[in-house]
């Protein structure tokens, strides 16, 4: 074999080992090309996934909702019920709901910085105290004045009375030169912690229901005079109702919801005055309240 043949066919055997390295590289790129498009593909399909269960997701639903800042004219018609409509409605509902709302018992006085005080214990899912807080605003309106804007809730979607609407007095403040009102929401519409009971708050609350199996919300105690230990009207009145639909029937006395919130105001207010020796005059001495206190 001459040497050219040798040169021509070792030139031959490159070219072919070349082209062959260049035909691995291209399967390589191939492969990286059609790994990574299965990768692609696959987050794409992931991502577009969850777009459309994100859209097809039903909307938070009220009870988990965040608290919720009420309009000015809201607030308003919960804040300043006319003494008028609370005077017709009297005794309301309650005592065809609740034959004995509130409970007279005895116990060391409770006072906060000189004051009477009212402590409430409840829970924002409570469905309860969804219904008794409508009764509390109002009340204690009659006394002194809660910050505004008052914040709205929704209690438990999975309880009774599910999705009330209602009021939540966490970190709500009240300011009465009659009485200091101390709210406990001790847990959140989803049933964790919010605010504990102090040891105090804990004695009195076993103090009148010592059984621990028993013991619920909402819990109100007027001063260690008279306490309140159960829903005076049927929460069933704020059925599907809206805050604006039901402050606005707080204005009429003929309404259901009047009926059952507005008879709660006025024992709620009429052991407030327990508390507070009849002051002011103008509230404790009206006829609609003393005829709820001498029941009491």
């Amino acid at each position: 074999m001459s040497k050219a043949t040798r040169i021509r066919q070792q030139n031959a055997r490159e070219k072919i080992a070349a082209q062959r390295a260049a035909e691995r590289r291209g399967e390589q790129r191939r492969r990286m090309f059609i790994t990574g498009g299965s990768v692609l593909a696959v987050i794409v399909i992931v991502v577009a996934f969850i777009v459309v269960k994100s859209i097809n997701s039903p909307t938070t639903t009220p009870s988990s909702a965040a608290r919720t800042p009420l309009p000015a004219s809201v607030t308003k018609n919960i804040t300043r019920v006319p003494a008028s409509a609370l005077a017709t409605v009297g005794k309301g509902s309650v005592l065809t709901f609740n034959p004995a709302p509130i409970t007279k018992v005895t116990g060391p006085p409770l006072t906060s910085n000189g004051k009477p005080e009212m402590l409430y214990i409840g829970a924002e899912y409570c469905p309860y105290c969804a219904a008794m807080r409508w009764s509390m605003a109002v009340a204690l309106s009659r006394f002194g004045t809660l910050s505004t804007p008052l914040r709205g809730i929704h209690s438990s979607s999975s309880d009774v009375y599910p999705d009330t609407a209602t009021l939540t007095f966490y970190q709500t403040g009240y300011n009465s030169k009659y009485l200091a009102f101390t709210p406990v929401e001790n847990e959140t519409i989803n049933r964790s912690l919010l605010q504990s009971p102090t040891t105090q708050q804990n004695q009195i609350w076993a103090r009148y229901e010592p059984d621990p199996t028993q013991r619920g919300y909402p819990f109100i105690s007027f001063g260690n005079k008279y306490v309140l230990k159960a829903p005076i009207y049927d929460p069933a009145v704020l059925k599907g109702l809206t805050w604006s639909q039901i402050a606005a029937d707080l204005h009429n006395p003929s309404s259901p919801v009047a009926q059952g919130v507005l008879g709660g105001a006025n024992y709620i207010t009429a052991a407030i005055c327990k508390m507070t020796n009849n002051q002011p005059a103008s509230v404790c001495t009206a006829p609609s309240i003393t005829a709820v206190a001498g029941g009491l």
